[in-house]
């Protein structure tokens, strides 16, 4: 048998070393889902914010122009007007739920922190084997 040339303190200094550059790896990797966190943060409070003053204003101009267009077509058919500002309220609604579900499945959450495990992954995969 032959004996082994590696010694016990080359042994513990790659091991330190291994540790050290792993323990960088995961305070980088922290640092990144952090700083994603405030973007996702960021990014949440400004669309509500977008979405809370676009429905008030919204909503106070549909109000003003229905409030209009039935003191001006009341004379000539109630129910019609009624029915039609319904119905064109009614495909405005559909319409903004097509648009909310279009951003919503295109936006991806913390996508280069997950893309970055995915590698590191790998790469322990890698140098394990």
């Amino acid at each position: 048998m032959e004996a082994s040339t590696v010694s016990l303190g080359q042994l513990t200094d790659t091991s330190k070393g291994v540790a050290r550059q792993l323990l960088s790896i995961g305070e980088n990797r922290l640092e990144l889902l952090a700083v994603e966190l405030m973007e996702e943060r960021e990014h949440l409070l400004r669309s509500l914010l977008l979405l809370a003053g676009t429905a008030v204003s919204a909503l106070l101009t549909l109000l003003t122009l229905s409030a209009g267009l039935v003191v001006l077509l009341w004379p000539h058919s109630p129910a019609t007007i009624l029915f039609v500002l319904s119905a064109f309220y009614l495909l405005v609604g559909v319409w903004l739920a097509l648009r909310l579900r279009v951003r919503l499945t295109g936006w991806r959450s913390l996508s280069a922190s997950l893309e970055q495990l995915r590698k590191d992954h790998t790469a322990l995969k890698g140098a394990l084997v």
